[in-house]
């Protein structure tokens, strides 16, 4: 039986002295395991590819988490000292995949920066302070740590009473892993909230456009999924949405 294509978007990165398309292999990883899916990396070069090209080949998209952050232009904001690294391409290629995926009624699953940029999307707003505000809980660990000591910082969730991860997870909350400096500020509009940390802070969101999902959450699933079972169920549930089953079975 042939499996679904799911496509996954590709980042600007520098690979000695030259750019690069570059997906984590984690990321990879997890969508063709859990998802039990075929993949294929949709370049972030909309010079040369036009994001229905890809769509119209896609049974659906998975947006990564990624160290660049979205221009804050694209939320209304002018701000000449706005924290980077930046990948303008991406920021383009994305907000045409979103919107060329979800007119042909496929489904679109974000992590992270993805996550961010659903939210953009949906004419929703960012803030940059998540690790540093005083009014909020620390969404990402202090600058000192290692790499995988990053990964390890964490704190809890709640899930939306009846929301798609409460039913999914059957628990009423989660611990999740946080890497993350910037995050909700002005939710998207038609977008639910899945999560919020204990602070406010919308953790994931969902909807369903011309019949097809959407699903993105803050943290980090593709961090090490072989030891956390609600992290392989989120793969999971892109992969039911990648063959048109619902997200949840009543």
């Amino acid at each position: 039986m042939t499996r679904p294509v799911a496509g996954i978007i590709c980042c600007t990165r520098t690979v000695g002295i030259e750019p690069a398309q570059a997906v984590m292999n984690r990321y990879v990883t997890g969508v063709m395991r859990y998802a039990d899916c075929a993949a294929l990396l949709a370049p972030s070069m909309p010079e040369l590819m036009k994001a229905s090209e890809a769509a119209a080949r896609l049974d659906g998209l998975m947006l990564t988490g990624s160290p660049s952050n979205l221009d804050p232009a694209l939320y209304g904001e002018e701000i000449g000292d706005a924290p980077g690294p930046f990948d303008a391409a991406r920021d383009t290629m994305t907000a045409d995949l979103i919107k060329a995926m979800l007119d042909l009624g496929r489904p679109v699953f974000g992590v992270c920066r993805g996550f961010q940029e659903i939210n953009v999307a949906f004419g929703g707003s960012l803030r940059r302070d998540t690790a540093s505000s005083p009014d909020l809980i620390a969404h990402h660990a202090p600058d000192e740590v290692d790499f995988n000591g990053m990964f390890e910082h964490r704190h809890p969730v709640d899930l939306t009473p009846g929301g798609i991860l409460a039913q999914a997870f059957g628990a009423a909350s989660a611990v999740v892993n946080s890497v993350h400096y910037q995050g909700v500020d002005r939710l998207g509009e038609g977008l639910t909230v899945e999560a919020r940390a204990e602070d406010g802070v919308v953790e994931a969101v969902s909807a369903t456009i011309n019949g097809a999902p959407l699903l993105a959450v803050q943290w980090h699933p593709e961090w090490r999924p072989e030891q956390n079972p609600q992290s392989q169920i989120f793969f999971q549930l892109f992969g039911r949405a990648l063959r048109g089953a619902p997200l949840i079975v009543a």
